[in-house]
């Protein structure tokens, strides 16, 4: 195969991420080919393959499996995705899996075990790297342009929570603050996080505390090379969608994103207004696009991918130590003793 020619890709996961993904692989990307769609809901499965013209079927393995496809994108439930990436590796296919790649690190290590064994390229789905403002804040403090960072913020505030018992437990760490802790450790390359606090509560919806939803979070990061950084998610952004960035150094300091990512303003009597998003996929779509084109460049070219296994392990190394901290109300030191011992571990 050429670099020029298309990466035939099969999806695994037909829900609303999945769907998003599929529709760009098949439509919008010269990169790409969509050959196949899978999901056990058959009806989902049938209405993604036939809206966008492909193969649909309800067995994961038999996607992975079809020769015809060369690589898998992994857009299902959490729960599977390094039971998947650890079957793509076996099978030789290259693996784009979203976010956590892993909801344990023992799983996490099992699947990048599995990709390095295998010689695969995996790539984990952290869509604000490649996002231009995201990305141009990542150059400056990398280039030094601000010094060695000192503070660092991250924010998710999500627009609301439409079915809060749908909820399930820990997913304000696990599945909206993780892409958070990977943009912090990316814009602090290079130093590793060292210890955790958190203030966290269920101040939208209360009732659902007891079940285990919280959905309000502040997390405090302590880095080795001194830096702090901070984490903050709310699910109740009455204005929207809003997902910022910020480094401040001893030369300066870097912001990126915006409550809308927009930069159209309405200039008026009445003052100063803009659009805003109201899904991650409105607010992320051109960063969405960038890092399913940046995989089949990848993998084409067989070059390592540019968000990668052990990066997603470093983030769901930080959203576990927020669990603990909040299950024990104290600080919590996140420790390396555990990064070798499953190291070689390949279901």
């Amino acid at each position: 195969m050429t670099a020029k020619e298309p990466l035939r890709i099969g999806l695994i996961g037909a829900g609303r991420i999945g769907t998003h993904h599929a529709t760009t692989l098949a439509r919008h990307l010269h990169q790409a080919e969509l050959v196949a769609v899978a999901d056990p809901v058959e009806a989902s499965a049938r209405r993604l393959g036939e809206d966008l013209g492909v193969d649909w079927l309800t067995d994961p393995q038999s996607l992975i499996d079809n020769p015809g496809i060369e690589a898998v994108a992994i857009t299902c439930a959490s729960t599977a995705h390094a039971d998947l990436v650890v079957a793509a590796a076996h099978a030789g296919k290259a693996a784009f899996v979203e976010k956590p790649m892993a909801m344990t690190l023992t799983d996490a290590d099992r699947a990048v075990a599995a990709a390095e064994a295998a010689g695969i390229p995996l790539q984990v789905g952290f869509n604000r790297r490649f996002a231009r403002d995201f990305a141009w804040a990542h150059d400056a403090v990398a280039a030094g342009r601000i010094g060695t960072p000192q503070l660092l913020r991250s924010v998710t505030r999500d627009p609301g929570l439409a079915d809060p018992g749908a909820v399930p437990p820990w997913t304000i760490f696990t599945q909206t603050l993780i892409h958070d802790f990977d943009t912090l450790n990316w814009f602090n390359a290079g130093a590793r996080a060292v210890e955790v606090s958190v203030m966290a509560d269920a101040l939208v919806a209360p009732d659902f505390k007891a079940a285990g939803l919280l959905d309000t979070a502040v997390v405090t990061i302590r880095y080795d090379n001194g830096a702090i950084g901070v984490a903050e998610a709310s699910f109740s952004a009455a204005y929207g969608y809003d997902v910022r960035g910020e480094v401040f150094g001893p030369a300066g300091m870097v912001q990126a994103g915006s409550p809308a990512h927009l930069t159209t303003s309405l200039w008026t009597t009445d003052g100063v207004r803009g659009p805003t998003a109201r899904r991650d996929t409105d607010l992320f779509a051109d960063a969405y696009a960038a890092e399913l084109a940046a995989f089949c460049t990848a993998v084409r070219a067989g070059s390592p991918p540019p968000v990668n296994g052990q990066d997603a392990r470093a983030a769901l190394r930080i959203a576990l130590a927020c669990i603990e901290a909040v299950q024990t109300g104290s600080t919590v030191a996140i420790r390396d003793a555990d990064r070798e011992a499953h190291r070689g571990a390949v279901a």
